[in-house]
Order: C-alpha cells, then structure tokens, then sequence
C-alpha cells in the first residue's frame, strides 16, 4: 500500500521549533516532488514548501520563507520540513503530498489535484 506518513507535530510556544518528518511506505521518493501544505479553521489551503528530488530545487511559501527549511533524504524515504521561529499563526494541520518531478523542475506549492498521493496530516499548535 502506497502511504505517506506525517510525524512530528506538537504543541510549542511562540519563536519555538519542530521538525516534521513525511515518511513514504510502498513506494521509493525517488524522482518524486514532495510538497507540505497546511490548513487551518477558517483559512485556506496554504502550500507551505516543495522540493524536487532531481536538483534539489525547494521553494517557499511567503509566510515562511526565512524561518522555514525543507530537505530529504532518499536513502530513507523521508522528506523532513523544519520549523522555526514558529508563530500563532502556524497553528495547522500540515500534511505532505507527492507527485513525480516536473519537468519544468519547478515543484508548485498549489494542491489542486496535481500531487497524487497524500498523508494524513500532523497537528502543530503554536500558543503560549
């Protein structure tokens, strides 16, 4: 069976860190684009960061960028997002999806069906 499994969320206080770990089962990452998106009550889905496996190419969503950072590590089937700086607005459900390389090599940080597969999400609740 073909999973993605998201791990690592928590509670943490403002201007803390985590680190969330997607891990894929039944499937190798290689050549596949993984991207993390979060949602919040009464928020939009929000593409939060995506890296391609074929250069490493990552990007950011605006809200994150600086505090942030995302890398993988094939050899263990895993793509890890760390967090820091962490903020009230943070507060999310985060869940990592994945789709084959583009062949633009630019991943996208919209989930409009283009990523096929998907876990089911990590609380993270950043309050004091």
């Amino acid at each position: 069976q073909l999973q993605l499994v998201e791990s690592g969320g928590g509670l943490v206080q403002p201007g803390g860190s985590l680190r969330l770990s997607c891990a894929a089962s039944g499937f190798s990452l290689h050549a596949y684009t993984i991207a993390w998106f979060r949602e919040a009550p009464g928020k939009e889905r929000e593409g939060v960061s995506c890296i391609t496996d074929y250069d490493r190419r990552s990007r950011f969503g605006d809200s994150v960028k600086g505090r942030f950072t995302i890398s993988r590590d094939n050899g263990l089937n895993t793509v890890i997002l760390e967090m820091h700086t962490l903020k009230v607005e943070d507060t999310a459900v985060y869940y990592c999806a994945a789709v084959g390389d583009p062949p633009s090599g630019i991943c996208m940080l919209v989930d409009d069906g283009r990523y096929h597969y998907r876990g089911q999400g990590t609380q993270v609740t950043v309050s004091s």
